[in-house]
């Protein structure tokens, strides 16, 4: 290996890394504003309109850029990025959050660094260290403590909570895969062309919740289905796919760690839900841990 190549890895991971957060950033509003629309929205409508808003930015995207066409052989990866996080996330997380709050979703999103790596080994062939999941399922243990401690845990698994975990497991499944073509697409034409694979299903469910229930909601409800469209299912995924593609997709992931602890802050902040002074003394043991699977992923390459 040449001295250029052994200084230009660690700056590829570092920008994964800075990418990676950039994406979790933009996803860790998701929750709360998904609970936002669907106040005045058909849960349907949200999880599929959005995806044809974003399908619509992704077409303007690829035809300016004028990317060429995916092989068949990514035609059918594509199709299992659109049936992770074009459809299953967004459809069961908007389900679930028409009767549960987004600081409770924010419980069950917790496991899904853990499941986005669990599909990097199946579907990307990654192999981290033992020390690197080990400290995984630290970050996760500290993140499950908080929320209970905080009281929200509370009750049996419902379906609310089925929902949510469908959710996060078909969001795995997507991220995973997405990281893992956007090493050859990129990660804007990975989303992009995932919008448009799921159009022949989103459109026409979008249309027949709309003939179904007309879109009606407040200046708030149109302005969190907006940023749903904008950048939860497009713009997020520019960054969050580049990142998994340059700094590995089980290591990248681990950043998922902080989502559930800012996703509370918003809903704080925007939803005046309730978040206990805890949170900061479980965001810097989280952090410690995402440092800790960092360190080990590092020395596993």
């Amino acid at each position: 290996m040449t001295a250029q190549s052994s200084a230009t890895a660690p700056r590829t991971i570092t920008a994964g890394l800075a990418l990676g957060a950039l994406g979790v950033l933009a996803f860790s509003l998701s929750l709360p504003f998904t609970r936002v629309a669907v106040g005045g929205l058909d849960p349907w409508f949200v999880a599929f309109g959005r995806a044809v808003g974003a399908a619509a930015l992704a077409w303007a995207y690829l035809r300016f850029t004028g990317a060429p066409a995916p092989t068949r052989a990514q035609w059918r990866r594509l199709a299992v990025v659109a049936l992770g996080v074009v459809a299953g996330f967004p459809l069961f997380t908007s389900l679930a959050l028409t009767t549960s709050t987004s600081a409770h979703g924010a419980v069950v999103v917790t496991v899904l660094p853990a499941m986005t790596a669990i599909f990097a080994v199946l579907r990307a062939g990654e192999h981290p260290p033992a020390l690197f999941w080990l400290a995984s399922l630290g970050g996760l243990a500290v993140v499950l403590t908080f929320l209970v401690a905080s009281g929200e845990v509370h009750g049996s698994l419902g379906r609310t909570d089925l929902f949510l975990l469908a959710a996060v497991i078909l969001c795995g499944l997507g991220y995973a895969e997405g990281g893992a073509l956007s090493r050859e697409l990129g990660g804007a034409r990975t989303i992009c062309w995932a919008l448009i694979v799921a159009l022949p299903v989103t459109a026409p469910i979008t249309a027949i919740s709309v003939l179904r229930e007309p879109p009606h909601a407040g200046p708030a409800g149109w302005a969190a289905f907006g940023y749903l469209t904008a950048v939860s299912m497009f713009l997020g995924f520019f960054a969050w796919y580049a990142g998994l593609a340059r700094g590995g997709i089980a290591r990248v992931g681990q950043i998922q760690l902080m989502q559930p602890l800012l996703t509370l802050l918003w809903s704080a902040l925007l939803l005046g839900e309730a978040v206990s002074g805890a949170s900061v003394g479980a965001a810097v043991m989280v952090l410690g841990c995402v440092v800790l699977a960092q360190r080990a992923a590092g020395r596993g390459r």
